[in-house]
């Protein structure tokens, strides 16, 4: 009993699968009966049924009830008005059910859960290929059930994933909330200190100021990249709208507000595009901070690509900074993973910015891919699909 009820399949609606073996079954046989039944404890419940209107028996009287006990490969009844066990059943004298042959549903485990059968009104055999066809069919069925089962606990892991996906993005955003003012009064009051008592602090003391600050910027940047992170779905998911590729190219080298040497080459054709601009912003923000940020050379070089196929918008971002270790590139959109690097001005990365990207790039519809060589420069390549508006 309980692997019946494990495979969920009691009292559910007809499914096509099903009626199409059942619809099958009887056209091999040649008979005007033939069901697919789960045994309950007491009650045959018919998943498929061909030829009657009915979807369950009672268990006492079922012809199932006594296949499903017997360990025959097929349990057959030619003429059930002269059988003990069937004489007085009322399917017999009712229904005229003269004729029964099953084979039982026996799953992975060797648990029988109910049959494969067919009726007939009439005595009769089965032909060798027929018991054999449906030793077969009853194989299948028993195939679709294990499948259905594999199905509905993939189901079940994927709403639980989701629910506390759902709970740690809820935590993440009240935490990172809740930090981000105690780290600017941190900040503030790192300020204030040294303006009011810089005078009376040694050199070791204004270190320790100083690190104070820089710390608090350091965690406020992982904050705010944390919810980037966990508020992409939400980027992803606002509205679509036309844009130039100059101006969205322009509007995010101003936003990074550059204050390094750096060349930074634009394309010369521009595109009307129709796309998430947000989330593109987002990820274009993201891979130019990189190509800055790991950067090791004097001069600053970054040359940014846009062009269009019929399906999808083409970016690419080349850099000449540190470049990736071959044996990291793989690792790169791990959330939390970093390549060890340190950047331009000494910090540590989070792992966060690239993880961000390429969900996003996903969601889009999009792909990213990564060409790199140490000590001389790295190259994003990402598309995203265009939007018909």
């Amino acid at each position: 009993m309980a692997a019946v009820h494990s495979y969920n399949m009691l009292d559910t609606l007809p499914e096509k699968d099903f009626d199409n073996i059942t619809a099958l079954t009887a056209s091999i046989c040649d008979v005007p009966i033939s069901l697919v039944t789960l045994l309950d404890a007491d009650r045959n419940f018919l998943k498929s049924h061909y030829g009657i209107p009915f979807n369950e028996t009672p268990r006492n009287i079922s012809f199932c009830g006594h296949a499903i006990l017997d360990e025959s490969n097929i349990f057959i009844v030619e003429d059930a008005r002269k059988d003990p066990r069937f004489t007085d059943n009322p399917f017999v004298k009712d229904m005229n059910a003269i004729f029964y042959a099953g084979v039982r549903l026996i799953n992975s485990d060797g648990y029988p859960l109910g049959t494969l059968c067919v009726f007939d009104t009439k005595p009769r055999t089965l032909s060798k290929s027929q018991k054999k066809a449906l030793i077969a069919l009853a194989y299948q069925v028993v195939n679709l059930f294990e499948a259905r089962k594999r199905n509905n606990i993939l189901m079940a892991v994927q709403q639980e994933l989701k629910e506390k996906n759902e709970e740690l993005k809820n935590f993440a955003g009240i935490v990172s909330h809740d930090m981000k003012m105690p780290l600017a009064n941190m900040i503030i009051t790192s300020d204030m200190l040294r303006s009011k008592y810089g005078s009376l602090l040694d050199d070791q003391g204004m270190v320790y100021l100083n690190y104070i600050k820089q710390s608090s910027f350091t965690l406020s940047e992982y904050i705010t990249r944390l919810l980037e992170h966990y508020e992409s779905d939400k980027t992803a998911s606002l509205s679509n709208e036309v844009f130039d590729s100059s101006d969205l190219l322009e509007n995010i080298i101003e936003l990074l507000n550059i204050n390094i040497d750096c060349e930074i080459n634009l394309p010369e054709n521009n595109i009307e595009m129709k796309a998430n601009r947000a989330a593109l912003e987002q990820i274009i923000i993201n891979l130019v901070a990189n190509s800055l940020k790991y950067n090791d050379k004097k001069n600053i070089k970054i040359d940014i690509e846009c062009t269009e196929e019929s399906e999808f918008y083409l970016f690419s971002i080349a850099d000449n900074g540190m470049g990736i270790p071959k044996n990291k590139i793989k690792y790169i959109y791990d959330l939390f993973t970093t390549t060890g690097k340190l950047d331009r001005n000494g910090k540590k990365g989070n792992g966060i910015g690239l993880s961000t990207v390429k969900k996003l790039i996903i969601k889009l519809g999009g792909e990213i891919e990564v060409f790199s060589e140490l000590g001389k420069g790295t190259t994003f390549q990402f598309c995203i699909k265009k939007i018909n508006l």
